[in-house]
Order: C-alpha cells, then sequence, then structure tokens
C-alpha cells in the first residue's frame, strides 16, 4: 500500500485528537474538512522537504518532549500549520501561513488561544523568541524551534536527503546564487553560540548538527 495516505490518515487522526483536546464541540466532520485544506497544501508539487513527511516527523519529535510544555495541543496545531503556506520565491510564508492559521481556527478556538498559535508560527520566521511574550527560556517556544530544527542534528545521510530536498524547493535559484546563499545561511548558523535553545535538544542533537553543517560547506565549497 502507498504510504502516504497511511501517513495521511495518522496525521488527520492526531489533527482531530489535538482540536477537540481544546475545544470538545468540535466534530469529526468540521476537524476532518480543516485536515483536509492542511494536506492538500502540504502537497502542493513546488514542495520537497515541507511536505506531510516534515510535519510527521516533527510529531515524533513532539510526542518525545510533550511532558515538557505548558500547552501541547497548542504547540501540536501550531508545528501542523507553520508550513501551510509555502512558496520558496517569497519571504513572508511565515506571516501568511500564521495567518491562515488564525482563519481557519477562529472558529473554534478562544482568541487567546489563536493568538498563541500565531505568535509560535511567527518565531519560525528567524527562530528567536520573541521574549515580550515568552520570558521562560524553556517553553514551549524554544521547544517549538528547536523540534523545527532537529533535521540538522539527523544522521548524516538523512541530513543529505534533507540538503537535496531544500534544494529541489528552489530549483529556480541558479547554482552560483544558491550556493552563495546556502553558505551564508550555515556560517549564520554556527555564528550562534548555540543551535538548540532547550538542554534536551542542546544535549542530544548539538554537536552533530554542527559536524553536518560544517561537511556541507566543505561539499558547497567544492562545486
Amino acid at each position: 500500500m502507498n504510504e502516504l495516505p497511511l501517513i495521511n490518515m495518522d496525521l488527520g487522526n492526531r489533527f482531530y485528537l489535538c482540536l477537540s483536546a481544546l475545544n470538545s464541540d468540535v466534530t469529526p466532520d468540521e476537524a476532518q474538512a480543516l485536515w483536509q485544506n492542511i494536506s492538500v497544501r502540504y502537497g502542493e508539487p513546488q514542495r520537497a522537504y515541507h511536505t506531510l513527511s516534515h510535519i510527521e516527523q516533527l510529531l515524533v519529535q513532539f510526542d518525545s518532549i510533550k511532558h515538557h510544555l505548558s500547552k501541547p495541543h497548542i504547540v501540536a496545531l501550531a508545528l501542523y500549520y507553520h508550513d501551510v503556506i509555502y512558496d520558496p520565491t517569497r519571504s513572508d510564508n511565515e506571516q501568511k501561513s500564521a495567518e491562515y492559521a488564525v482563519d481557519a481556527l477562529s472558529s473554534y478556538l478562544s482568541p487567546e488561544q489563536c493568538q498563541h498559535i500565531y505568535a509560535l508560527i511567527m518565531m519560525t520566521a528567524n527562530h528567536q523568541i520573541d521574549e515580550s511574550i515568552y520570558s521562560v527560556k524553556y517553553s514551549d517556544a524554544a521547544y517549538l524551534l528547536d523540534m523545527d530544527l532537529s533535521i540538522l542534528g539527523a544522521p548524516w545521510p538523512i541530513y543529505q536527503q534533507y540538503t537535496q530536498a531544500i534544494r529541489q524547493e528552489y530549483a529556480h535559484v541558479s547554482d552560483d546564487n544558491y550556493r552563495n546563499g546556502r553558505i551564508a545561511v550555515l556560517k549564520g548558523l554556527l555564528a550562534h553560540p548555540k543551535l538548540y535553545l532547550t538542554d534536551y535538544y542542546y544535549r542530544q542533537l548539538e554537536t552533530q548538527a554542527r559536524d553536518n553543517i560544517n561537511c556541507e560547506l566543505i561539499s558547497l565549497a567544492a562545486l
């Protein structure tokens, strides 16, 4: 059997459980309609990395750390919606995704819950915590941002698949421009004292992530 329908069904069921945990009045049909819209977005042809498989991988991470979260269902919904709008030629994907999430969920969640999801998604734009909202270092926001960067600390073969998928998404960019832009991004990451904000992810992934980034820089310099 094709693996994608199984992923889709599992993610759809989990979406309903997350949403119904916050609003017990949500019907399965309402949740299914919301999920179908998400699923269609993540299946768009311009995507190679930012697909349903990306959401599935993030939810695997989520299952490992959800006991650390104060509002796990809010974080899970933010994960579902954080890349729902994705056009590699634009720079406002996070804002558009956050707006999409609020528009989709405002009939089912409180304004405060929607604003929380909006803020979490917006923080994925620059991977910095908005300290006017989150003053605690190891907050839900820190875990969400670390989950989103967890691919950097994956085993090297998986990291290579990730870099190939990102290059595919930026097929409209010339090789020289892509190489220069990617090198700038990677060097910017390495300039941070810590890639990961939480102790959990720092201990588990920091060393591997820096090794992966350095290896990719070497390969890019050889092109």
